[in-house]
C-alpha cells in the first residue's frame, strides 16, 4: 500500500484505522511516545521530547552515501580467533539474494547474553560477535548488560567497522524493574541502511505489564530512489520469561499503537526475545494477518527451543522475500559438535534469527517482491 514519507509522528494517532483499531486485554500502550533522540556524542543521555512539540524538518538525517566496502575474502577456520589480522578474523557476508532484479537486505535480531564487560574482556567473543553483524543490513540486539554508555560505540570502533565498514547504532534507555538493566540497541550498516532520526522512542507502559518497554526506530534502504526505498518500522522487545504470556497479551496492544503512531507506515516489524515458540504468542499471534517468519525451528544455540522470532503483517509486508532462518554460527568453528557448542555457549545462549526483504517497495510497479513462501529456509 502507498506510503507516507512525512515525519513520524511523535503522539499516538487519535483514529486509528485499518484493522488496528483497538487492542484485546488492557492498558494503555502509547498515549504518550517516550522519544528516544539519538545523541551521537553521549548515546545514553537522550533528553525526552515533548509530545507536542513539532518534529524537526527533514524525514532522513543527510548522512554521506557510503559505498559497500570490499568482500573479505573468508577464512572460516579462524572464526574468531582474537590473534588473526583483522582481514581473517571476520569471514566475509553472505550477500542476500537479488529479487526481481533488485537488491535485498537482510534484518536480524540477536539476544546476546548478558552482553557486558566480562564479554568484552574476551576478543575471541567480540571478533565472533562482529562477524556475525556483518551478515546483516540490520541487527535488533537484546540484553546490553553494562553501566558504560559508549560499549556499543567501542564495539562498533573496535571489532565491527573493521575493513572499511561503517555500522552506526541506536542505544535505548536501561530498562527493568530489577538492578538488573538491561537496554536495547540497533545496529545498522549505514552504507545499505538510513536512520529517521525522529522516529526513535520507546513505547510508553503507564500500567506497567511490560518489564522492559519495546524499544522502536524506523529506517529506509538506500540505493533505490527515495521515494521507492523500502521504509519500515522495527520493534525491538526481550519479555520476561516468568511473565511471558502476559506480555504477549501486552504486545498485541504495542503493536496496534505502533502502527497508529507511524504516520502512515504499514511496515511494522517486530523482533526480538520473545521467549515462547511460534505457537504460543498469545493476543499478538491472533492480530488479524499478522505471522511469526520464524516456525518449526530452534533458535536457542542448545537446540532445543525457539525463543527468538520475527513478527509483521503478512498482507502488508509484501517485501518479506520468503526466505528466513537460524543463523547456525558454532558451525563455523569448524570443530566437533560439543566444542562448537562450548565455544558458542561463551558467546551467547541464543542464535541469531533473520529475514530477508526487498530494497524496493512492494507497490513500486515492476519491483513487487514475491509472497512469503509456505515454508521457512534455515541459513
Amino acid at each position: 500500500m502507498p506510503r507516507s514519507y512525512s515525519v513520524f509522528l511523535i503522539a499516538i494517532l487519535a483514529g486509528g484505522g485499518w484493522f488496528f483499531t483497538t487492542g484485546p486485554g488492557k492498558g494503555k500502550f502509547g498515549d504518550i511516545l517516550k522519544v528516544v533522540t539519538q545523541n551521537q556524542s553521549s548515546p545514553n543521555t537522550n533528553p525526552q521530547v515533548n509530545a507536542n512539540q513539532s518534529p524537526l524538518p527533514g524525514y532522513y538525517s543527510a548522512s554521506p552515501q557510503l559505498e559497500p566496502a570490499a568482500p573479505v575474502q573468508a577464512h572460516y577456520a579462524n572464526f574468531g580467533q582474537p590473534a588473526a589480522p583483522a582481514a581473517t578474523a571476520a569471514p566475509a557476508p553472505m550477500p542476500p539474494s537479488p529479487m526481481n532484479g533488485g537488491p535485498a537486505i537482510r534484518i536480524a535480531s540477536f539476544n546476546i547474553q548478558v552482553f557486558g564487560e566480562k564479554k568484552a574482556s574476551n576478543p575471541e567473543v567480540m571478533w565472533t560477535l562482529a562477524a556475525i553483524v556483518h551478515n546483516f543490513q540490520i541487527v535488533a540486539i537484546q540484553e546490553i548488560r553494562t553501566q558504560d554508555d559508549y560499549f556499543i560505540d567501542k564495539f562498533l570502533s573496535t571489532y565491527v567497522n573493521q575493513n572499511g565498514r561503517a555500522y552506526d547504532k541506536v542505544v535505548g534507555p536501561r530498562l527493568g524493574r530489577s538492578s538488573s538493566k538491561e537496554q536495547y540497541a540497533f545496529l545498522y550498516d549505514t552504507a545499505t541502511i538510513q536512520l529517521n532520526h525522529n522516529s526513535i522512542y520507546t513505547v510508553n507502559d503507564p500500567d506497567d505489564m511490560l518489564h522492559r518497554e519495546p524499544l522502536v526506530a524506523m529506517f529506509r534502504t538506500r540505493g533505490p530512489p527515495p521515494e521507492q526505498a523500502f521504509t519500515f518500522v522495527l520493534v525491538n522487545i526481550h519479555t520476561d520469561p516468568d511473565e511471558t504470556l502476559a506480555e504477549l497479551d501486552a504486545l498485541a496492544q504495542v503493536y496496534q499503537a505502533v502502527r497508529r503512531a507511524s504516520g502512515g507506515e504499514d511496515d511494522i516489524i517486530l523482533l526480538g526475545d520473545l521467549n515462547v515458540d511460534d505457537q504460543h504468542l498469545g493476543q499478538l499471534g491472533k492480530l488479524d494477518g499478522v505471522r511469526p517468519l520464524i516456525r518449526g525451528v530452534y533458535t536457542n544455540t542448545r537446540q532445543n527451543e525457539l525463543f527468538d522470532n520475527i513478527v509483521l503483517h503478512q498482507p502488508s509486508t509484501a517485501e518479506f522475500s520468503g526466505r528466513a532462518g537460524v543463523y547456525h554460527y558454532p558451525q563455523l568453528y569448524q570443530l566437533p559438535p560439543q566444542q562448537a557448542l562450548e565455544k558458542a555457549l561463551k558467546v551467547s545462549d541464543h542464535l541469531p534469527v533473520w529475514a530477508e526483504f526487498s530494497a524496493y517497495e512492494a507497490a513500486t510497479p515492476g519491483r513487487v517482491a514475491g509472497r512469503p513462501a509456505a515454508t521457512i529456509r534455515a541459513q
